[in-house]
C-alpha cells in the first residue's frame, strides 16, 4: 500500500531569525551588518598591474637589509672663494698684458718702458742681501702661501655640517642660528637669567646667569638642556660642550 505525495504548502516558511536576506538596496536591516562591496573587475585589474610591474622590474622590491644603508663621511662645505679668484685672476691678466705690450712694442723696434729697463738693471745689479730684494721675496711668499692655504683648505667656517640621512642630501646649519637655538633652550631653565652661547667648529661655551636656586643644580639642568638641544641639532660633528654658570653682578 502506497500513501500518497504530500500537497506542496501554499506558502513558504518563515525563514529563521538569523537567515534573514539583506535588501540589495536601501540599506540592512537593524543589527544585520552592513555588507562590503567589492569590485572584482578593479581587483583583478589591480592584480595584473602587481604581475606587470613583477614582471618589468619596477615594482616595489622589499629592502635586503634591516636597516638603513650607512651614511658616508660627511665633509666640510668648500667655499667658493670668488673675490680671492678675481683679484688674482685680475693681476694676472693686467701683468701678463702689460709685459706682452711691452715684448711687443721691443719687437717694434720701440724703446721698452721705464719700469721694464729699470727692473732689468736693478735685479742684474742689486745683491740678494738687499732690502727691497728681501721685502719683495717676502711679500711672494706669502702671497704664495695664501694662495696655498685657500687651495687647501674648505672654508666656510660659519656653516657646520649636518649629519647625511640620504645620500643626495647634504645640509649645513648657520652658527649663529645654532646658538640662538641653544640659548633658547638653556633659557628654559629655571634660575637662569641670561646665558650667552658661542659654537665653534668642535666646542660649543655656555656662560649662564642664575639669579636663585643652587649653582651646582643650575648648572646640571642647563648643560642637560644643551646637551639635548645639540642632539636635536643633528650635527655631523657633535662638538663637546663647556658650562658655566655664575651670580649675576651686583648693582651699585
Amino acid at each position: 500500500m502506497t500513501t500518497p505525495p504530500e500537497p506542496p504548502p501554499d506558502h513558504e516558511p518563515a525563514p529563521a531569525p538569523g537567515d534573514e536576506p539583506t535588501r540589495a538596496r536601501g540599506g540592512a536591516p537593524d543589527g544585520a551588518p552592513v555588507p562590503v562591496l567589492i569590485d572584482a573587475d578593479a581587483d583583478a585589474d589591480a592584480d595584473a598591474d602587481a604581475d606587470a610591474d613583477a614582471d618589468a622590474g619596477t615594482g616595489p622590491t622589499p629592502d635586503p637589509g634591516t636597516g638603513p644603508a650607512p651614511a658616508s663621511r660627511v665633509r666640510r662645505f668648500w667655499s667658493v672663494r670668488r673675490i680671492p679668484a678675481a683679484v688674482l685672476a685680475a693681476l694676472v691678466l693686467g701683468g701678463a698684458g702689460l709685459l706682452l705690450y711691452d715684448v711687443a712694442a721691443v719687437r717694434a723696434d720701440r724703446s721698452a718702458m721705464a719700469w721694464r729697463r729699470e727692473l732689468a738693471d736693478g735685479l742684474a745689479t742689486r745683491p740678494l742681501d738687499d732690502t727691497w730684494v728681501v721685502v719683495g721675496a717676502a711679500v711672494a711668499v706669502v702671497l704664495g702661501l695664501w694662495l696655498l692655504i685657500l687651495a687647501a683648505t674648505p672654508g666656510l667656517r660659519a656653516i657646520l655640517p649636518m649629519r647625511r640621512e640620504h645620500a643626495d642630501v647634504r645640509a649645513g646649519l648657520d652658527r649663529e642660528a645654532a646658538a640662538l637655538a641653544l640659548r633658547d633652550r638653556a633659557m628654559e631653565v629655571s634660575g637662569v637669567q641670561s646665558v650667552r652661547v658661542r659654537v665653534g667648529r668642535s666646542k660649543v661655551a655656555v656662560k649662564a646667569a642664575s639669579h636663585f636656586r643652587e649653582l651646582d643644580e643650575v648648572r646640571a639642568d642647563v648643560e642637560a638642556a644643551v646637551a639635548a638641544g645639540v642632539d636635536e641639532l643633528a650635527l655631523a660633528h657633535p662638538p663637546a660642550l663647556t658650562v658655566r654658570v655664575a651670580r649675576p653682578p651686583r648693582k651699585a
